[in-house]
């Protein structure tokens, strides 16, 4: 990979996260915690959260305790997870693969071999069921090229995790890692890109956004318009 390259990926990297990530975080995960109904208030919890939290238990400090865990956590992970593909299509133009059950396929930048991939976003999220559903896909892209006598071994077949480390993987990965390679975060973007240090380079890149965005009046905001609705059902 040429330095042109590698500077075009993270640029990349940062238009898709001012547009995927920035703009779904403020104009759809803000909007939704704004509003009661967004919520499965525990009604034996929420004041005591409040309190713990604030000191007290008015609507405004459980709008908080209701709100920040929401945007601050579940809604943009979540985000990120459902977007993790496109993010590779749009910093990997070429990569996609058109086998079934794949999502990319590359050339990697550690052995020289031609990897068959199914991406992931997290060192824990996947459940149960894809357990299977991930080893039945890749036995039968194995089965497909032993048929047309394709040289493709148990190591080209990976899932790649897009972030974390190793020790972090749950434990449905690592029944995945039985039969098949889980290459997760430093490793996986080193094989992917032949660039050793390019996960570090990309959270600083992603870093650099980060600094643009100042959502601070938009979480008062978020919380207030939540606090009406709670003094008008709890209170008045």
């Amino acid at each position: 990979m040429t330095e042109e390259q590698r500077i075009e990926i993270l640029n990349n990297a940062k238009d898709f996260f001012r547009s995927e990530i920035v703009i779904s975080h403020i104009e759809g995960a803000c909007k939704r915690a704004s509003k009661l109904s967004e919520y499965n208030v525990n009604p034996f919890l929420f004041k005591y959260l409040a309190n713990f939290l604030t000191g007290n238990d008015n609507a405004e400090s459980i709008a908080k305790a209701l709100v920040l865990p929401r945007i601050l956590g579940s809604s943009i992970n979540t985000s990120f997870g459902m977007k993790v593909q496109k993010l590779i299509g749009q910093l990997f133009q070429g990569l996609g693969s058109t086998t079934s059950g794949i999502d990319i396929e590359f050339i990697d930048g550690i052995d020289g071999r031609r990897k068959y991939c199914q991406l992931k976003a997290g060192p824990n999220t996947i459940n149960h069921d894809d357990v299977t559903t991930v080893i039945n896909h890749f036995n039968g892209v194995r089965n497909l090229a032993r048929t047309n006598n394709l040289n493709v071994g148990i190591n080209d077949m990976i899932v790649g995790v897009i972030y974390g480390e190793e020790t972090e993987l749950s434990s449905h990965y690592k029944r995945i890692s039985q039969c098949y390679p889980v290459i997760i975060g430093k490793e996986f973007w080193y094989r992917l890109t032949g660039k050793e240090n390019f996960y570090l380079d990309l959270i600083d890149a992603i870093g650099d956004v980060a600094l643009e965005v100042d959502g601070s009046h938009i979480v008062e905001q978020t919380i207030s318009n939540l606090a009406i609705e709670i003094q008008a059902k709890y209170f008045d």
